[in-house]
């Protein structure tokens, strides 16, 4: 799932989350589900179920082996079921034809994926919550401290820090909420047999997708979702916009600790943004890796979007392309989460500097423009508009804080 290049864009968590082994055993977690919920609806004997269930353990299989059969075989669910089907056979032989019974490939796969998707959001959550946090109290804490606003790359007027980290602030907070409405349309289970119909369930089929979802802790879809792609797809749009918003924080940040700006700097600790030739310099790692997110969500949303119009009842093509930039996004997504939780704490803050740098250009402006857009009291004005928009922020947060 990772390259050299990419593992320290992302974390170990959700490389984790996302290696073979963990997917693999998700979607043992369906299968034992489905045989369960099979059971209990009457549609096959509880000793079968029994017997899947007890076998459906990542430690009995060879992951490697079934990775490596799933390029002929055009599935991952294919070897593993085949692999699962023989090994409950060992054990109870007539057990083994329940295996899977009424499923297809899509449906543990697809429902592995929600699952495995939730721990990378429940990562990305945890992360954002501190990033947020950290912003809101510098936010607070630098309601009034001056510095120069910028638009188009060149000195404006007077801001205060405060009101820069609010705005910081704000795109993230709508982000998870967006974020949580998003991930309770679109991790649901998939279970709708090879066309759709659930035909061999017997008229149990939304009997069966209810307990299973019950037990997964995923949602009872109004509809199988094979070629209905929209509801996944959003939230990956929501992921993507959560990265873009992320990388305005790293861009801020790495604009503003230049030596030239000097103004702010990320925390300073052994081994963290050092150059293997300037022992002087001091690079921001963690804009980098926002920065670098920001660079690659674009193109896996792209590609998610373009791999909508899928064929018919089931996709040939489109929908393991899309499978297979999934994982990409939530690496990007939570690599830059951590990035910021990690910086923005620690933030290094040179209110001198600010100060000096805004001092600097009023002191080579006419009078008159000096006076009107360096006014004291405009610092004033932006500390009465930051405080305003944390106490709104922190409101908007309250119903989903940690107790």
């Amino acid at each position: 799932m990772s390259s050299i290049f990419e593992g320290f864009l992302s974390t170990s968590e959700v490389l984790e989350a996302f290696n073979e082994r963990n997917f693999i055993q998700a979607m043992l977690r369906f299968e034992a589900s489905l045989a369960r919920a099979q059971a209990r609806a009457g549609l096959i004997p509880e000793s079968a179920a029994q017997s899947i269930i007890g076998t459906c353990k990542v430690d009995l299989f060879d992951v490697a082996k079934i990775v490596r059969e799933s390029g002929r075989a055009g599935s991952i669910a294919i070897p593993l079921v085949k692999s699962l089907r023989d090994t409950v056979a060992l054990f109870n032989a007539e057990a083994a034809r329940f295996v899977h019974f009424g499923s297809t490939s899509q449906d543990v796969i697809d429902t592995a994926m929600a699952l495995v998707t939730r721990e990378a959001l429940a990562l990305i959550e945890a992360d954002l919550n501190k990033a947020v946090g950290a912003l809101l109290e510098l936010a607070e804490r630098h309601a009034a401290t001056p510095m120069l606003a910028r638009t188009l790359m060149q000195p404006a007027s007077v801001t205060s820090f405060g009101l820069k980290c609010a705005g910081w602030a704000a795109p993230l907070v709508r982000s998870q909420q967006r974020l949580r409405s998003a991930a309770g349309n679109a991790l649901s289970v998939q279970l709708g047999g090879a066309v759709g119909t659930l035909a061999q369930m017997n008229g149990k089929g939304r009997e069966v997708t209810a307990l299973m979802a019950s037990e997964l802790g995923l949602k009872a879809p109004s509809s199988v979702w094979h070629t209905q792609r929209d509801e996944w797809v959003a939230l990956g749009c929501e992921l993507a916009l959560l990265v873009g918003s992320l990388g305005k924080i790293g861009k801020d940040i790495a604009l503003m600790g230049q030596y030239e700006v000097g103004e702010l700097a990320e925390p300073a600790e052994p081994g963290r943004g050092g150059s293997s030739a300037m022992p002087h310099k001091r690079n921001p790692v963690a804009c980098m890796v926002a920065l670098a997110a920001a660079q690659r969500a674009p193109q896996r949303v792209a590609s998610l979007l373009a791999s909508m119009p899928q064929e018919h009842e089931r996709a040939l093509g489109n929908w393991q392309a899309e499978l297979a930039e999934w994982p990409g996004l939530l690496m990007s997504a939570h690599g830059s989460a951590r990035a910021m939780a990690q910086a923005l704490p620690g933030l290094e803050v040179n209110t001198q500097r600010m100060r000096a740098n805004l001092d600097a250009l009023r002191a080579a402006l006419p009078q008159d423009a000096a006076d009107e857009w360096f006014n004291p009291e405009l610092a004033q004005h932006a500390a009465q508009l930051t405080l305003a928009q944390v106490k709104s922020l922190r409101e908007l947060k309250a119903p989903h804080q940690e107790p």
